[in-house]
């Protein structure tokens, strides 16, 4: 029965208690733990059974319990000290107002297909959300201008349950919006707020939902209306759900739907950051509107935007790269393509790669490359592999050269670390740690904790995820119907004292959580050691179309069951944002394995060691640069395998070496005090070395500093005098395209001898030819470098060379020289490359000419 009319029910709160309303509608209590006591303090059981969210508390708490708490002194103490705690945080002065002055609007859109910002509100899968959640935090905690954007999805992601025989099965609840933190935006009429999207032959609306994240505002997209049909109200249903034809949609409601979003509520960024390819069609809507509003040219339009877009690639293999069919991009793009005023073939030139060697597909990714000016990966190592990665769209540089740089993820530590190592923290490194979220130099003070209360605050944290542990295991196994017999050996699973290793996250094959269990003999005398026990806590999802990965869990349940491994291993279900905070504040060892070259970052491991736990990882991703003797210990070595089962091999022997010769031994190394000395001396050392860099904090002032600023910056340059520059710029890029083939090395000359001493200099000499293209146009360099066994240069370094002498008939002669600095066989070759001072990169527009032998 469909109602005639809806209404909305929110509580009666006292008088005394209206400000915890504001509180409950704004993140900020997320990483802040007297507020949390708050919550927990006005109803225990019921903030666990909200999923702890304060909203629906406030929602379904009896009101005898409101009026008892209005009139409890101590309560309303509590309540006052967070309004003044919060109020304070809103209004101080922050880092970037510090630093770059005071905003008032954001200047920066941030846009995410997901975000973890906290369990209540689950529409994130893993990673790539808890990070856009934590640079939110972060970016709040800073003060950055900047208003996030995403998609609000009425199932999430999918609950995961275990059925008796250990297989995945998945549920999809449904999200209540109005009993979480975020309110629908609406009109100056009190309706509310939409955005339409043209799909073929319909347009598709969608309404806003804002959550406050400190001082960040995050907007919503939300298709589930009944002006949509039933078909597209679905659009905002599953993250990642559905087909290719699913992704579209999605893609299109986040990045033109965004976009429009932010122009319907008065916010106009001047930088568009793209946290992966799912948002990238904003690069699009933002040519389309300035085509239209200010009557510029497809290719004006893009100088005067591509200076403000940013794109964070977080995939480390093609495969991770959501491609689309040309057909399915022609269905909902060819009436869109004449808005921006290019054919259909220039339009499929932003996305398709022929040079690639796949089939003709549209590619984001390459989208936001070709209409972004600032690209990075990840992690130093992504960095590599993401220049590896596309190099083949830029075919005749270096790969070294190729335009993509890396900013390593970091943890907002706030939301990660345990209130008990937090307090532990605010005795010993001061108000800093996180009054001033840009110092990080507190953490040098790691040293002045006594060991003895480093170590007994961990073992609370080991003690309570034993606990946790369980009694979630307890509920798992009532679910299934398993007989009380076993229910009742969950009580003695774990033992409190015993070395606790970690392994959760995302069940995918590469990760390998299965190199652990290659050899189960010997992975039964580890962990079976009364003297020395060992226990391991795994807890993932596998994507619902994940079959191996399925596989994968099934596996390491049954080998669970097994009775030597009963007691020792277990598989904790549903993992999420509660589980991943017991286990990184709670185990003793973080265990990560994947395929090396095949993590982009990871940030697991970061969580675990700001509290204090050690990581022991395959080197990839952040542990490749993060690692070093003393701080934690290295699976392997930063090489490749050709043969996977040998690496494996390898790989899993490196695991038990480790653990029987190494990390068993120094946890049990006890003196007469009971304590670990030297595993606590370990534990210092990781978070002097790790803490001040693998946060958000650090990551957030990079992104400001190095391409917000700098993207700024550029931006009002570009569009200033009736975006002059940008007009230009189109032009200039144009004709040098034109004229690029005309272009040519005529000789190169060098009259220095075969074998010259260190110190000297080759002095080389270059004619070319240039046509119609100016001088100040190109730049000349020589490029030299060792020569590798392949004949190649290795290593190479570019030397500038300077206009000498201007020829007749557009032939110029160029002088440079390369510095002597070492011994050996050297090379060098002569190059032309674009030259002007608005290229962010010399290289970003693929034109380069090389001398030929």
């Amino acid at each position: 029965m469909k109602p005639i009319s809806t209404y909305t029910v929110v509580p009666k709160l006292p008088k005394k208690m209206m400000k915890i309303k504001e509180i409950a509608y704004n993140l900020w209590w997320a990483w802040n733990n007297d507020a949390i006591d708050l919550f927990r303090r006005l109803d225990s059981d019921l903030w666990e059974e909200s999923n702890h969210n304060p909203v629906k508390m406030l929602s379904t708490i009896s009101q005898k319990v409101l009026e008892e708490k209005s009139s409890d002194d101590g309560f309303l103490e509590h309540l006052r000290n967070i309004v003044k705690k919060f109020e304070h945080y809103i209004k101080e002065k922050t880092w970037y107002e510090k630093n770059f002055g005071k905003q008032d609007s954001p200047r920066i859109a941030y846009f995410s297909a997901e975000f973890g910002l906290t369990e209540c509100i689950p529409i994130y899968s893993g990673g790539l959300g808890i990070l856009a959640g934590d640079h939110l935090k972060s970016a709040s905690d800073l003060g950055i201008p900047l208003v996030g954007v995403g998609l609000l999805y009425q199932k999430g992601y999918f609950r995961q349950y275990l059925n008796n025989d250990g297989w995945q099965g998945e549920l999809y609840p449904i999200n209540d919006f109005y009993n979480l933190p975020l309110v629908l935006v609406k009109n100056e009429e009190g309706k509310p707020l939409m955005v339409g999207v043209s799909f073929p032959g319909r347009t598709v609306w969608a309404q806003i939902w804002k959550v406050n994240v400190g001082r960040i505002s995050l907007y919503l997209l939300d298709t589930n209306i009944p002006v949509n049909s039933i078909e597209d109200q679905d659009i905002t249903d599953e993250l990642y759900g559905g087909d290719n034809e699913m992704r579209i949609k999605q893609e299109l409601i986040l990045g033109i739907g965004g976009v429009r979003a932010l122009h319907k509520l008065g916010i106009h960024p001047q930088v568009y950051h793209m946290n992966e390819g799912h948002s990238a069609f904003l690069a699009l809507e933002r040519i389309r509107s300035y085509i239209e509003e200010k009557g510029l040219s497809f290719y004006e339009a893009l100088e005067a935007t591509k200076t403000g877009n940013i794109f964070t690639t977080h995939t480390p293999v093609p495969a991770g790269i959501d491609l689309f069919p040309i057909d399915l991009m022609k269905k909902y793009f060819l009436d869109y393509c004449n808005q921006l005023k290019i054919s259909w073939d220039e339009f499929l030139k932003l996305g398709v790669e022929t040079n690639s060697g796949q089939e003709k597909m549209f590619s984001m990714a390459i989208l936001a490359i070709r209409t972004a000016s600032y690209i990075n990966g990840v992690s130093k190592l992504h960095g590599v592999v993401s220049r590896n990665m596309f190099h083949y769209l830029w075919p005749q540089v270096p790969v070294d050269e190729v335009p993509i740089t890396s900013i390593t993820n970091g943890v907002h530590h706030r939301s990660w670390i345990s209130k008990d190592m937090s307090g532990l923290y605010d005795r010993y490194l001061g108000p800093k740690w996180l009054g001033d979220p840009s110092d990080q130099t507190v953490w040098e003070r790691v040293e002045q904790i006594p060991d003895e209360e480093l170590w007994r605050t961990h073992e609370r944290r080991r003690e309570r995820l034993v606990a946790f542990t369980r009694r979630r295991l307890k509920e798992q196994l009532r679910r299934v119907g398993a007989p009380e017999s076993e229910i009742l050996q969950a009580e003695v699973v774990l033992n409190p004292d015993a070395l606790t290793i970690g392994f959760a996250r995302r069940f995918a094959t590469y990760k390998r959580a299965d190199l652990l269990l290659r050899d189960p003999e010997r992975l039964a005398k580890i962990v079976s050691n009364e003297e020395r026990p060992v226990q391991i806590i795994f807890s993932g999802k596998a994507h619902p179309k994940d079959i191996p990965g399925k596989n994968l869990i099934r596996e390491l349940v049954k080998i669970a069951r097994r009775g030597e491994f009963r007691r020792h291993i277990v598989f904790l279900e549903d993992y999420n944002m509660i589980i991943s905070r017991y286990l990184v504040q709670g185990v003793d060892l973080w265990l990560n394995t994947p395929k090396r070259l095949y993590e982009a970052s990871g940030t697991s491991g970061m969580k675990a060691s700001a509290n204090g736990v050690i990581n022991m990882s395959i080197l990839d991703g952040w542990w490749d640069e993060a690692y070093k003797p003393g701080i934690g210990w290295a699976i392997g070595k930063d090489i490749e395998y050709d043969d996977i089962e040998y690496q494996y091999d390898v790989e899993s022997k490196a695991i038990y070496d480790i653990l029987e010769k190494e990390v068993i031994p120094l946890f049990y190394d006890r003196g007469a005090d009971r304590l670990p000395r030297k595993w606590i001396k370990l534990m210092k050392n990781s978070l002097t070395s790790i803490c001040p860099v693998f946060n958000t904090n650090r990551m957030v002032c990079e992104y400001t500093e190095r391409f917000y600023n700098d993207a700024l910056k550029k931006y009002y340059l570009v569009n200033k005098d009736n975006m002059k520059i940008a007009r230009e710029m189109a032009a200039w890029k144009e004709n040098l395209k034109r004229e690029w083939s005309k272009i040519t090395i005529k000789k190169v000359i060098t009259k220095s001898p075969e074998e010259l001493p260190v110190g000297s200099k080759v002095e080389i000499e270059a004619e070319i030819f240039l046509g119609t293209v100016q001088h100040k146009d190109v730049s000349v360099e020589i490029y030299s470098g060792t020569i590798d066994h392949k004949g190649q240069i290795d290593n190479g370094k570019s030397f500038p060379m300077i206009l000498s002498e201007q020829l007749e008939g557009g032939n110029y002669i160029f002088k440079g020289s390369i510095p002597c600095k070492m011994s050996g066989v050297h090379g060098f070759s002569v190059r032309i490359l674009p030259k002007n001072d608005h290229l962010v990169n010399p290289v970003e527009m693929g034109l380069i000419l090389w001398a030929s032998q």
